[in-house]
C-alpha cells in the first residue's frame, strides 16, 4: 500500500507552512505530497495560495518526494497554459510531478475571484478539451505543431512546448462521483482513478464503472491504478486523537466511519478493510492541520511499518 500526504492549504496555510509540511513528509519517507486547488474557505485567513506557484517553489526545495494536485480545476487555467505550467514544474523538480485534474465544483470561489463557472455539462466539456490539449501538446514531436478543435477550447499550430521531463508524460489522475463521463474520460486518459471521500460501497461501484469503461474501449482495467483520498487523524491514544480532531472542529466518531481515525492499529485495520473491499492500491492521507508536523511523524513511525 502506497501512502501519500494530501493537504488542503486553502483552509489556512502559508507557503512556509506548506514547505515545512512537504519537507517533513519527504524526511519521513512518504512517496508524495499533494495539495488541493482551491481559493476560498470561510474567512480564508491567511488567504489562498496558488497550487502551481506553490508546487513550482516546492520543486526547488525538495529532492525526492513527488508533487501534485488533487485536483486542479479546469475552470482556473487555459489548457495550453496549464500544459506549460505542469511541464515547467516537472522540469524544475527533475521529473517528480503528477497532474490531478477535474471539472471543478465550488461556485462560490469562482464568483469571489471573477472566474467564469459554466454549468456541469460545460465544465465536463472543458475537462475533455483540457485532457485532449494537454496530452496532445506533450506528445507532439519536437519541431512539429499541434491543433485541436474542441467543444469549448481549440488550439491551432501550437509548438507543444515545453516538454515535461517524464516521458511519455507525467501521470494523469482523474476521480469523482460521475457515473458516465468521469469513467469514460478515465478510461481514455488517466493513469490513476481516485475516490474522493467516498464510502467503501460507493468506492467499489465507482471502480466497477471505470472497469466497464476500460473494457468498452479495449483497455486493460488493471492499467488504471486505484486510489482513495481519506480524511486522516491518528493519535497515539484516545486523548491525543480527540485533541487533533476537535482542534479542526470535526467529530471523532463520524471520522471513524467515513475516514481514517483512531490509534495506529485502528487505522491500519481500516486501511486493510479498504484494500480488501475495493482493491485500492494507494491512499492519500488528507491531513488538515499543516502546522502539526508530529502527526506526520506518528503515521510514519507507527502506521507505515504495520503495512509492510
Amino acid at each position: 500500500m502506497d501512502l501519500r500526504i494530501f493537504t488542503e492549504p486553502h483552509l489556512g496555510a502559508t507557503y512556509d507552512d506548506q514547505l515545512a509540511h512537504a519537507r517533513r513528509a519527504e524526511e519521513c519517507g512518504f512517496s508524495a505530497w499533494f495539495r488541493s486547488d482551491h481559493y476560498l474557505y470561510r474567512d480564508n485567513d491567511p488567504g489562498p495560495t496558488d497550487s502551481w506557484v506553490t508546487l513550482g517553489a516546492l520543486a526547488r526545495e525538495t529532492s525526492r518526494i513527488r508533487l501534485g494536485t488533487l485536483v486542479s480545476s479546469v475552470t482556473f487555467r487555459y489548457p495550453g497554459l496549464l500544459a506549460v505550467q505542469v511541464a515547467q514544474v516537472d522540469q524544475m523538480s527533475g521529473g517528480r510531478v503528477e497532474l490531478g485534474i477535474g471539472a471543478g465544483w465550488m461556485e462560490a470561489e469562482h464568483t469571489a475571484y471573477g472566474v467564469p463557472f459554466p454549468d456541469n455539462r460545460g465544465r465536463f466539456d472543458l475537462l475533455e478539451d483540457n485532457l485532449e490539449i494537454i496530452t496532445g501538446m506533450w506528445a507532439t514531436p519536437a519541431g512539429g505543431t499541434f491543433s485541436y478543435d474542441g467543444r469549448r477550447v481549440s488550439v491551432h499550430d501550437s509548438p507543444g512546448l515545453p516538454k515535461p521531463v517524464q516521458q511519455p508524460r507525467p501521470p494523469l489522475i482523474l476521480g469523482g462521483h460521475g457515473k458516465k463521463r468521469t469513467p469514460e474520460l478515465t478510461a481514455r486518459f488517466a493513469d490513476e482513478f481516485n475516490l474522493p471521500f467516498m464510502s467503501v460501497e460507493e468506492g467499489r461501484e465507482a471502480f466497477e464503472r471505470v472497469e466497464r469503461a476500460c473494457e468498452a474501449i479495449g483497455r486493460d482495467p488493471g492499467t488504471v491504478l486505484r486510489s482513495a483520498a481519506l480524511t486522516t487523524y491518528v493519535g497515539k491514544d484516545e486523548a491525543q486523537l480527540r485533541s487533533r480532531v476537535e482542534k479542526m472542529g470535526q467529530d471523532v466518531e463520524r471520522l471513524r466511519q467515513t475516514g481514517l481515525a483512531g490509534t495506529p492499529s485502528e487505522v491500519v485495520d481500516r486501511i486493510g478493510k479498504w484494500r480488501e473491499a475495493t482493491g485500492v492500491e494507494r491512499i492519500y492521507l488528507q491531513l488538515l492541520d499543516l502546522t502539526d508536523l508530529e502527526h506526520i511523524d506518528l503515521i510514519a513511525a507507527e502506521v507505515v511499518p504495520q503495512l509492510g
